[in-house]
């Protein structure tokens, strides 16, 4: 259920950021940090320095085991190359105007100098681990969501591609509410084909995989009593939230339009739900 190469995923992202933000104003300061970074990205998502290794024997018995098939330890750095990567991020984050010079210039030494090992950084945002980013950031200073904001952009990146190149066939039978590609939760679903069938969507790869329709993602709640929705305007996303743990995931109807649209670019454009869903007192699951 993957869609798409790096490259045009890219593009598909800036393009759906820059109509938004023409059609609807008030997204404009929100979405421009992305569409910076976005800008960066777009013909070098290959160029992260951040490589995994896809099991090739024991995929299967992963699979069977309720075990993602890339962990912290299949990920490899190119130091070279990430650097530059990182750089480029950096140099996003100061022309949207969005963050400290003092901040920015800070984390560029670091990486200028050596000073940042990223093998277990990035290993650490990819295991949900703030330990060594809360630790790091103390060492030079800049707050830690700054610090792992700028390392999840290449991560996520170099995730994509990776999943890119993984075979759904290959995960047949996966039941788990977390990716089988790289073991993150969902950030959102969708709704595809005529029948309306079930997938999630990973928060870091972007790898979609299907899951029972009547169904929590975060506490396994299959109560229909329990779980509904609510929609705001006419557009293909609504929020589905879950009484019982009142967590929410927003859905998307590619029946009713941005089929094409990746879903992290469509998460972004389509914040008021959030904030509808916080008014009425639900969580986003994480």
């Amino acid at each position: 259920m993957t869609r798409g190469a790096g490259a045009p995923r890219t593009a598909k992202k800036r393009e759906h950021l820059q109509a938004t933000a023409r059609e609807h104003p008030e997204y404009r300061e929100i979405l421009s940090l992305f569409l910076e970074i976005y800008a960066r990205i777009e013909g070098s998502e290959g160029a992260t320095g951040i490589a995994f290794s896809l099991p090739e024997r024991y995929g299967e018995e992963r699979v069977r085991g309720g075990l993602p098939l890339l962990s912290p330890e299949s990920l490899s750095v190119d130091r070279d190359r990430a650097v530059p990567f990182l750089m480029g991020v950096l140099d996003a984050l100061r022309r949207a105007g969005r963050q400290g010079e003092e901040e920015i210039a800070k984390i560029e030494r670091s990486l200028t100098e050596g000073a940042l090992d990223l093998r277990p950084l990035f290993a650490a945002c990819m295991s949900r681990e703030r330990g060594p980013l809360v630790e790091t950031a103390g060492t030079i200073s800049v707050p830690p969501p700054l610090l792992e904001f700028v390392l999840e952009v290449p991560l996520k990146t170099a995730l994509e591609e990776a999943a890119e190149s993984v075979d759904p066939k290959a995960l047949e039978g996966w039941k788990e509410a977390f990716c089988p590609v790289c073991g993150s939760r969902p950030a959102m679903d969708e709704l595809v084909g005529e029948e309306g069938k079930r997938a999630l969507s990973c928060s870091s790869c972007s790898f979609l995989w299907p899951y029972p329709r009547i169904k929590c993602a975060y506490c396994g709640n299959e109560d229909p009593e329990t779980l509904s929705y609510f929609t705001a305007g006419d557009g293909p996303t609504r929020v589905g939230v879950c009484r019982k743990c009142s967590r929410y995931i927003k859905t998307r109807d590619s029946r009713k339009g941005n089929a094409e649209v990746p879903l992290d670019a469509e998460d972004l454009t389509t914040l008021h739900l959030d904030l509808l869903a916080g008014k009425e007192g639900f969580e986003r699951g994480r």
